[in-house]
């Protein structure tokens, strides 16, 4: 028996919305799929506007576009991230700034941001790590008070959000990931989120290849034309098509997540008031998407003894991240800021367990008995 790592769960009308796409002949992206998608995360999110994107890589890159990143400017974000964090900016010339992340929900750390600001800083990018909102309310004030923009990197974290309505939505700009890995899926595929009303013609311009082409589809202008740069954000209908299905389940795909990570948190506790493990610790002042549960081992050994017990007994259990302050492309367009040793810490010792819509409890007892057996054997 093997329980794999994540496995995409279909809400049952994916076929039905891509059947009449399909029937419409209507392929291209920004049809009347992509404007349902639009307002759905529009509504739920509380965002001036929402965007679909290709993917939350395209999402990222227009926001760097959006807040006119030029050569040399600093972009302030963790290390422990996915590359497109920042690459987004170094393809307008900036220089990705690494700090560390806090220990427990390995969200970049406020204080470490404060001390790597420099007249140089454009802007800070807070990477909501396992679908746990950073503490946004102390990154705003940190942004406000030093004339930053402030972007959030909300690929893994669709439906997580501050229990406290004052401090949701307080980021410039925020970016979505519909991939297949995440919660809710299109296979590929993204979306920006705008805060403000000022920016919404600027990024639709962007979106749509650096042309007014959304204005002439309202019939605002009489021919479009190239009025900015951009580049091919849009997503096709048949992606939205899909993504639109998903969206609609999402609030019950998220209910059986949670279902999932809280079962296995209540059977793995035994395995950290033993010193074995360490777990997630999310904070009270946040509702959570349970995109992914974790634990911690000892050392990078361990680590590796670990996932191979794991896999031999049918549980595809992974690692993540080389950090970016030590990968290549990271020192030759980077730069770290002082020590980083919580993000050196997690990259070594982190196990992700399987975990998505359509497990059941069974499924987690099987790799929590694993763990159990792993760590029995280890100390006999």
């Amino acid at each position: 028996m093997t329980i794999r790592y994540t496995q995409p769960r279909l809400t049952g009308n994916e076929e039905k919305y891509i059947a009449k796409v399909l029937a419409s002949g209507r392929l291209a992206g920004n049809g009347e799929y992509t404007r349902q998608c639009q307002e759905l995360l529009e509504k739920e999110t509380g965002y001036a506007k929402a965007l679909l994107t290709n993917s939350c890589t395209a999402a990222l890159e227009m926001a760097a576009i959006l807040i006119d990143v030029k050569q040399g400017d600093e972009v302030i974000m963790p290390s422990f991230t996915f590359v497109s964090t920042a690459n987004a900016f170094v393809l307008r010339g900036a220089i990705p700034v690494f700090v560390d992340v806090e220990s427990g929900t390995f969200n970049i750390d406020p204080a470490m941001v404060a001390s790597a600001i420099t007249p140089k800083t454009k802007a800070i990018v807070a990477v909501n790590y396992a679908g746990i909102p950073c503490n946004m309310r102390v990154l705003s004030q940190l942004a406000k008070k030093h004339g930053l923009y402030l972007i959030e990197d909300a690929a893994q974290s669709y439906l997580s959000e501050p229990r406290n309505p004052e401090d949701r939505n307080l980021a410039d700009f925020s970016a979505l990931s519909f991939h297949e890995t995440k919660n809710i899926v299109a296979g590929e595929g993204g979306a920006l989120l705008v805060n403000s009303s000022s920016f919404i013609e600027r990024a639709e311009i962007i979106w749509e290849k650096g042309t007014n082409r959304t204005k002439f589809s309202r019939g605002e202008v009489e021919k479009y034309s190239w009025v900015d740069i951009g580049s091919s954000f849009l997503p096709s209908e048949i992606t939205a098509a899909f993504l639109l299905a998903q969206l609609e389940g999402a609030k019950e795909i998220t209910a059986d997540r949670i279902l999932m990570w809280n079962e296995y948190h209540a059977s793995c506790l035994p395995l950290q008031s033993k010193g074995h493990v360490q777990l997630p610790r999310i904070p009270e002042s946040i509702f959570q998407n349970a995109h992914l549960y974790f634990v911690l081992a000892k050392n990078l050994d361990e680590r590796a003894d670990l996932l191979k017990h794991l896999n031999d007994d049918g549980v595809s259990a992974v690692h993540h991240y080389v950090p970016l302050h030590d990968s290549p492309a990271g020192l030759r367009f980077g730069r770290a800021f002082d020590a980083l040793p919580n993000t050196d810490k997690v990259a070594d010792t982190i196990v992700r367990l399987p975990l998505w819509s359509g497990m059941d409890i069974r499924d987690v007892k099987t790799v929590v008995s694993s763990l159990n057996s792993f760590y029995g054997e280890l100390n006999e």
